[in-house]
């Protein structure tokens, strides 16, 4: 009986999420959601009192995805930017195969200031990003120090840092918009291996730039440089 009690509401968050997804918070329906999981109004209601419960059940499913995929990056003996840059590739496939993903983004910006932080996935994603790009810092990926000695524009260390972390966070937040505009995902791929392809000479210099895998399945890019098995997916 609680077997099949949690396959129902896996069920429930599943439609939840691709009607989240599809129609937007507002306009999905409990009704809908019940009917696309294959289940009565009243067993939806025994899961979820409401639709508000339904979408922090959605949403935290997005987060835990979102952990378990950037714990096994941490975990597969990448470097932190490496790991970063998977991590991209990660929500470019995601955005696409698991509607937990999109449905949380589109919940997130639907229900702004109504949910708890913890709930916020738009919110952990930034934070994900931003640990993996200061673990980079720390561990001496990012030389802003040479860089900015050697830029010869007067900003220091502390302030090349900020730009970079503004300039990674709107790169990265453009993954989830390009991907609303119905790209495939083997053109949203392309496109956020051509973004690294761009921001990588910024963070670590021109030399160094072509250490690191752009590209999500393998395949050589533009430059040569073999891409990564996709790792961490958590789906």
């Amino acid at each position: 009986m609680q077997e099949r009690s949690e396959r129902t509401r896996r069920r429930l968050v599943f439609a939840g999420a691709e009607l989240f997804h599809r129609s937007g918070y507002a306009n999905a329906t409990l009704g809908e959601i019940a009917g696309a999981a294959g289940v009565t109004k009243g067993a939806l209601y025994f899961h979820f009192a409401s639709k508000d419960e339904l979408a922090e059940a959605v949403q935290r499913r997005g987060c835990g995805l979102l952990r378990e995929a950037v714990r096994g990056l941490n975990e597969s003996g990448a470097s932190p930017l490496q790991a970063l840059i998977d991590a991209t590739h990660w929500l470019a496939r995601t955005l696409h195969e698991e509607p937990a993903i999109p449905a949380s983004f589109r919940i997130t910006k639907e229900c702004a200031g109504q949910q708890s932080a913890q709930m916020d996935f738009q919110e952990a994603w930034l934070a994900a990003v931003s640990d993996l790009l200061r673990l980079a810092r720390d561990t001496g990926e990012l030389p802003l120090d040479a860089m900015a000695r050697g830029a010869g524009d007067g900003q220091s260390a502390a302030e090349r840092w900020e730009s970079a972390e503004a300039l990674v966070a709107a790169a990265v937040c453009g993954i989830e918009v390009l991907s609303g505009t119905g790209l495939s995902y083997r053109e949203l791929r392309r496109k956020v291996a051509a973004l690294w392809g761009l921001l990588l000479p910024s963070l670590v210099g021109r030399a160094r730039a072509g250490e690191y895998r752009t590209d999500a399945d393998g395949e050589a890019g533009a430059d040569g440089v073999r891409g990564y098995e996709f790792l961490g997916s958590g789906v």
